[in-house]
C-alpha cells in the first residue's frame, strides 16, 4: 500500500507542475476581445482545476502513506480513484482545452493529464480492491 501511495503523490507533484508550463498561457497567447482586453483561454482554467486536484491526490497519498485503520485506507483509495475520474473530465468534459490541435494543451498538456489520471483510477481501484480483500491492519 506505501508503494501505491508514493506513486500518487509523485503522480500529485506531476499533476501540480505540469499545467503551469503548457497552457497557451504560458506561451503568452491568451483571447483578444474587441475591447482590446485579454482573457486566458479554456485550457487555463483547466489548469487551474488541475492543480488543486494534484494538491488534493497529494494530501490522499501522504495519508494513505501514514494511515494505519484498514477504514481510512479503503476511503482514501476511493477518493484516489474520484480524483482519477476527475483529472480526465476536466480535460475532456467538464473545461475542456483550446480547440485548436496544434496548441501546446492539446498536443502536450491534455495527452499528460489523461495519462495521470488514467494511472490515478487504475491505482485507486488496484488500492481499493487491496484494501476491501484486506482484513489485517498492518502491510
Amino acid at each position: 500500500m506505501k508503494i501505491i501511495a508514493m506513486v500518487l503523490m509523485i503522480l500529485a507533484l506531476v499533476l501540480i507542475f505540469v499545467p503551469s508550463f503548457y497552457t497557451c498561457a504560458a506561451h503568452g497567447k491568451a483571447i483578444q476581445l474587441p475591447g482590446g482586453i485579454s482573457i486566458p483561454m479554456k485550457c487555463s482554467w483547466t489548469a487551474r482545476a488541475e492543480i488543486g486536484m494534484g494538491v488534493l491526490l497529494l494530501a490522499v497519498g501522504a495519508f494513505l502513506f501514514i494511515s494505519h485503520k484498514l477504514e481510512s485506507r479503503r476511503f482514501l483509495s476511493i477518493f484516489a480513484l474520484i480524483l482519477g475520474i476527475l483529472v480526465i473530465l476536466f480535460p475532456t468534459a467538464l473545461i475542456g482545452v483550446c480547440i485548436n490541435p496544434d496548441m501546446e494543451c492539446v498536443v502536450l498538456m491534455k495527452p499528460i493529464l489523461l495519462l495521470i489520471g488514467v494511472v490515478t483510477g487504475v491505482l485507486g481501484i488496484v488500492a481499493t480492491a487491496w484494501n476491501f480483500i484486506r482484513k489485517s491492519k498492518t502491510d
